[in-house]
């Protein structure tokens, strides 16, 4: 994976494990739904692709690559989230972007009065994506052939980690423009903290765990806010449950630290901050292995 969009179409998602005979696996599941830089030929969009690009997590996989390497599973979407967005509830639709009555459920949220729900409308900058209307076939397509098998892949590997061990930590990987946007709850022209890790007010993980993940952050320098302005979205909320030992955590990470938001293209920031976040799945491994204890077969 990665900025360039590739010939031939890959698969909606990728999944890299760790070995099953590894010596170091860990209850430890890394997702990122929004760095994928496939865009489906069916997508129709009408916006320029650089635009349309802004959306883009671009390289937050490979920032994360190194996580089988330390015992965890890692989950990528390879498609474009303003194409569809893995990270949005089924019932987000926004009934502005589709030609005709849509039959199912629908519960807007704040995302969708944006524009940028379940199937985007506009661009962060509130630029159109389309100059028509979807069928409601293409929508249906879109949810059966790129949304569900994503979601299928984390919760079977949730649900995998969590029978073996019994426990699951998950870490929902994003990145965030340097600058806040008309549309932002925060407001236009804020600068953003170097992480933000959303916890949905201390409900999709032990407050523990948020606290672990902030310090070994700011031992490295970074600066972190936890809930503000990102308090995490559909991946965390439909598969944490702490009572069950299910934890879910949203990580964003400032795109100014390691690349250029006008080309997407890597800085040189991209190495340094790619081995601090190895040294944070190391940390991350070993803060689930130990709260397992014996049940982690090491």
């Amino acid at each position: 994976m990665n900025a360039s969009t590739p010939i031939s179409a890959p698969a909606p998602i990728t999944i890299i494990k760790p070995s099953s005979t590894a010596n170091n696996l860990a209850p430890v599941v890394f997702d990122s739904p929004h760095s994928g830089t496939f865009y489906p030929p069916d997508f129709n969009f009408s916006t320029p692709l650089a635009s349309l690009r802004t959306a883009e997590d671009t390289h937050v996989e490979a920032l994360y690559a190194a996580a089988a390497d330390y015992g965890a599973t890692l989950i990528a979407a390879n498609f474009p989230r303003s194409y569809i967005d893995a990270n949005r509830s089924l019932l987000d639709i926004d009934t502005a972007v589709i030609d005709g009555a849509w039959t199912g459920p629908i519960s807007v949220s704040e995302k969708t009065k944006n524009g940028i729900g379940l199937i985007w409308r506009l661009i962060n900058n509130g630029t159109p994506i389309y100059t028509r209307k979807l069928q409601i076939t293409e929508v249906q397509a879109r949810i059966e052939n790129y949304y569900a098998p994503y979601h299928h892949a984390v919760k079977e590997a949730l649900d995998n980690v969590h029978q073996r061990y019994g426990g699951v930590w998950h870490i929902n990987c994003h990145s965030m423009p340097a600058i806040s946007s008309a549309i932002d709850s925060e407001g236009p022209g804020i600068a953003r903290a170097n992480f933000v890790l959303g916890d949905r007010d201390g409900t999709s993980c032990a407050p523990e765990f948020t606290d672990f993940v902030a310090s070994k952050l700011r031992a490295m320098g970074y600066s972190v806010k936890i809930n503000d302005p990102y308090k995490g979205v559909e991946l965390v909320r439909a598969y944490s449950n702490p009572a069950q030992n299910r934890h879910s955590l949203q990580v964003e990470i400032n795109s100014k630290l390691y690349m250029n938001e006008l080309n997407r293209e890597r800085t040189t920031g991209f190495a340094a901050l790619q081995a601090n976040i190895d040294i944070l799945i190391a940390s991350i491994t070993q803060y689930a292995v130990a709260q397992i204890g014996n049940n982690c077969e090491r």
